[in-house]
């Protein structure tokens, strides 16, 4: 296996194309740019052997020097190239303090020493209100190696300010074993069956370990560390119920105590978003919605905009969520359609989550059609979006489809999905029965009856299995997506319009109450 080209096939289609160009912009142009060369030979669909690449790159006499050389010189675009780019997108000032920490290497070498400090002390007043602390400290040691120099700080007042950096630097580094190691305890965890019972008890004993206590309830990066974890082992439990006071309680304790600084703003962005879904996930509409307020304006304030990139498209795609189940399922519809707009670029991740969540509004609005355009349009194979999405997600988009077509009146391509699905689920658990997918498999099995025949639906024994699923998975834990697709069985047997028969099963507020929440 090629590691440049494994690394290399990582990059976005507008990645390959901005790496082409800044090779392009390097000054060597010796026979016709053979790094370019070598960096499309790698992009090639087939991988070429080393001898093939030799042949390609050098037709008259292979030069396998010459080769390996190469290959240096196109790894250092690439080091430079992610260097450039990581100083763009770089949200948390680091960048910055590490482009002013190289200047004043140089300034002092060159022998410009009043310059140089002045540009320490900008580095250390960026770092310090950035709260990097391992970089502060690269700061005061390079002050305290030129503390000779006329135009440097008192060196008493540089190590005292050093040693107190140290201790906050030795807090991020303890939070970052801390991090690790509680993922791991909770995996062991979960290979025993005990996730869920297991968190508060791991959490607590490795914060006391490396005395974390104070730091998880005064610093928000160590908190919103913590809280992505805790959130990920409730995801595996799809336990919300205990999640959601969890992280409102850290919260708002956080804020009443310290506050977020703008250089803070990232973290509270994070957990703002953990907060509002979490809401929505046990059904709680209203609040998700007022806390995605404060996570929009979180991010027009000092230190959210440029983060603006990353947490913008989860705030549109939460919003639009939440308001499908607050009867305003034509502004979800419009949020999603201007994100997916020519104008605006999406990530790959955040534009088929935003396509397959337009697809449920129109599918909710009664526009199959519609519904049926947006899939298609995710342009994917299946394999590719299960690489990419999950497994999960590629089941919601399948069933979404083999719905559309059904109520457009394609009742044979609706039972090919059916039967595509069903080889998925039985491939992927290795067992007939579906094994976790066996819900799944039993809702299919409902629905191609009815595909198979209609007047399935007015036989009682039809009916009772409809009633009975939800038992097999309590309701209240579902997720809704899933919540959804049962919605539309519930309304076929009720011939009662399928949003309506959703709302009702996700208790969301009356059409009165959903006015006066808008107004």
């Amino acid at each position: 296996m090629d590691d440049l080209r494994t690394t290399l096939a990582t990059f976005s289609p507008e990645d390959r194309k901005d790496f082409a160009q800044f090779i392009q912009r390097q000054k060597r142009k010796q026979k016709g740019r053979m790094d370019l060369r070598l960096y499309e030979l790698l992009l090639h669909p087939k991988e070429y052997t080393t001898p093939q690449l030799l042949t390609r790159l050098y037709a008259d006499q292979p030069n396998a020097t010459a080769y390996y050389a190469l290959r240096k010189r196109l790894l250092r675009h690439l080091t430079d190239f992610l260097l450039l780019r990581q100083r763009q997108h770089d949200p948390t000032a680091a960048s910055s303090v590490r482009g002013l920490l190289t200047l004043a290497q140089y300034l002092f070498e060159a022998g410009v020493p009043r310059l140089a400090w002045s540009t320490l002390r900008k580095a250390e007043k960026l770092a310090r209100l950035n709260e990097q602390y391992e970089l502060l400290n690269t700061v005061y040691n390079l002050q305290i190696a030129q503390a000779a120099s006329e135009f440097a700080d008192p060196l008493e007042d540089i190590i005292r300010q050093r040693h107190l950096n140290k201790k906050a630097a030795d807090e991020e580094e303890r939070a970052g074993i801390a991090d690790s190691l509680i993922r791991q305890r909770l995996r062991q965890a979960r290979v025993k069956g005990r996730a869920g019972e297991a968190f508060d008890g791991i959490l607590q004993e490795v914060l006391r370990e490396y005395d974390l206590q104070e730091a998880f309830a005064r610093r928000p990066a160590v908190l919103y560390r913590l809280m992505s974890i805790a959130r990920n082992a409730m995801l595996v439990r799809r336990d919300f119920a205990s999640f959601t006071p969890f992280v409102l309680r850290c919260y708002h304790l956080m804020e009443k105590r310290h506050g977020f600084q703008p250089a803070h703003r990232y973290y509270q962005i994070g957990l703002l978003y953990m907060i509002a879904h979490a809401l929505y996930r046990v059904r709680r509409f209203e609040e998700a919605v007022r806390y995605l307020e404060l996570m929009r304006k979180a991010l027009a304030e000092e230190g959210g905009q440029s983060c603006r990139a990353e947490w913008l498209p989860r705030y549109t795609f939460l919003l639009a969520a939440n308001y499908a189940f607050l009867r305003r399922n034509a502004e979800s519809i419009r949020l999603l359609e201007q994100i997916l707009s020519p104008t605006t670029t999406l990530a790959p991740r955040d534009e088929l989550t935003a396509r397959l969540g337009l697809a449920f509004h129109y599918f909710a609005e009664g526009q199959f059609a519609k519904t049926n355009r947006t899939l298609i349009g995710i342009g994917r194979s299946d394999h590719w979006c299960e690489q990419e999405m999950g497994l999960e997600w590629l089941i919601n988009k399948n069933i979404g489809e083999m719905l559309a077509q059904f109520e457009m009146g394609n009742a044979d391509l609706a039972l090919n999905r059916l039967r595509a699905i069903e080889r998925l689920l039985r491939e992927r658990s290795g067992v007939d029965d579906g094994g976790p997918y066996a819900y799944v498999l039993s809702y299919l099995a409902l629905v191609r009856e009815i595909i198979d025949n209609p007047q399935a639906l007015q036989h009682p024994g039809f009916a009772k299995r409809v009633e009975q699923m939800p038992q097999s998975l309590p309701l209240q834990r579902e997720d809704l997506q899933a919540l959804s697709f049962y919605a539309w069985l519930q309304a076929r047997m009720v011939q009662r319009p399928y949003y309506e028969v959703l709302l009702e099963l996700a208790d969301a507020p009356t059409e009165t109450e959903a006015k006066k929440q808008s107004v």
